[in-house]
């Protein structure tokens, strides 16, 4: 499959998905002294740095679908690629 039939089936996306844990400062707050706050996000590069987006629940299904598609075009592509190869090679007797 090309990567241009999966647009149909959503976007593309790069990165990792991670969960931020961090405690809120609030002396009062269940994180100050048990388990503190997690919220998923989206961890890529952009500009050769490391941005974070951080994602509401009811988007963490679409991030990870969106993330699968990246991988299974990128690995689509480095197959393809390697049998442009194979067969350059073969051409030239190698």
């Amino acid at each position: 499959m090309s990567p241009r039939s999966h647009r149909s089936e959503g976007s593309f996306l790069r990165g990792t998905l991670t969960t931020f844990r961090r405690r809120c400062g609030k002396p009062s707050c269940h994180c100050a002294s048990g388990e503190p706050h997690e919220s998923p996000a989206l961890a890529y590069t952009e500009g050769g740095r490391t941005k974070t987006l951080t994602l509401a629940e009811a988007e963490v299904a679409e991030v990870a679908a969106g993330l699968a598609r990246f991988e299974t075009a990128r690995a689509e592509l480095e197959s393809a690629a390697d049998a442009g190869i194979a067969a350059l090679r073969a051409r030239r007797g190698r």
